[in-house]
């Protein structure tokens, strides 16, 4: 399978409309910097492309990617910054007169449905509580702990040939034991962390940082990691002295597993 990165950002993106600092100017000038909302392209030969997430900058994210078509997608939770690109895509069915399939656990479908009650004509939605396949490879859904905002999903893809298995856990925070036990035993671990270390109140928080997220890579045994879901904290260009099995994603980093 190859895993592109289509956005890596917060829900906010980065720069912020509204911030100055140095990382948001760097942004706007050579653009290291410059992170649309977590997403990531799925590739698995014999079987089309899928989406994972769908924000707002969808539209951006495909002009970037060169592609004209998403005939299937599946969505970690119903934040604006997870699903608001839903629309747009559902217009782009409606133009080229075909239907996609948007997969996720029926709570979050029900969400979906609720805010916007008319993408059911173009994107056929399928709850995928009890796992689902992609070509040989098991993807397992589980409810993670969001913090102050409620809750997500995460998903474990399993090899089912080679043994292979990792995750993608963009929107989690102090995950309890049972939580993490997906966790264990991946070859690699996408972990969402927005701050390098933040600094406001745990009841007030929704993900993990960049030095909470190492202590969890090291406690389930993830062989590699990569962290996404960065907020304007993280400046591409500083060193953090991760250690070499760790790094940041970049949008368009691409990632062969398997």
């Amino acid at each position: 399978m190859n895993i592109t990165f289509l956005g890596n950002g917060d829900s906010m993106g980065t720069p912020r409309v509204y911030c100055d600092c140095d990382v948001c100017g760097e942004a706007r000038t050579t653009g290291d910097n410059v992170r649309f909302r977590s997403a990531v392209w799925l590739e698995c030969e014999g079987e089309s492309p899928l989406l994972l997430d769908c924000g707002p900058d969808f539209r951006a994210q495909m002009e970037r990617l060169g592609v004209r078509r998403v005939t299937q997608g599946l969505i970690t939770h119903a934040h604006f910054d997870h699903i608001g690109g839903l629309v747009d895509w559902s217009d782009m069915c409606r133009w080229r007169e075909e239907t996609a399939k948007l997969f996720a656990p029926a709570e979050v479908l029900d969400e979906i449905v609720r805010r916007f009650p008319w993408l059911g004509e173009r994107l056929d939605m399928i709850a995928n509580d009890g796992g689902m396949t992609y070509g040989s490879w098991r993807i397992t859904p589980w409810k993670v702990n969001h913090g102050k905002n409620g809750f997500a999903y995460a998903y474990r893809f399993d090899q089912r040939e080679t043994g292979y298995a990792w995750a993608y856990c963009s929107d989690s925070f102090d995950l309890s034991p049972a939580e993490k036990e997906p966790l264990r035993g991946l070859s690699l671990l996408v972990l969402g962390t927005s701050f390098y270390e933040e600094p406001f109140p745990a009841e007030t928080r929704s993900l993990y940082d960049v030095k909470e997220g190492l202590d969890l890579v090291r406690e389930v045994g993830a062989a590699q990691a990569i962290f996404t879901h960065l907020s304007h904290d993280i400046d591409v260009r500083r060193d953090y002295g991760l250690p070499a099995n760790v790094r940041l994603a970049l949008a368009g980093l691409a990632v062969r597993v398997g």
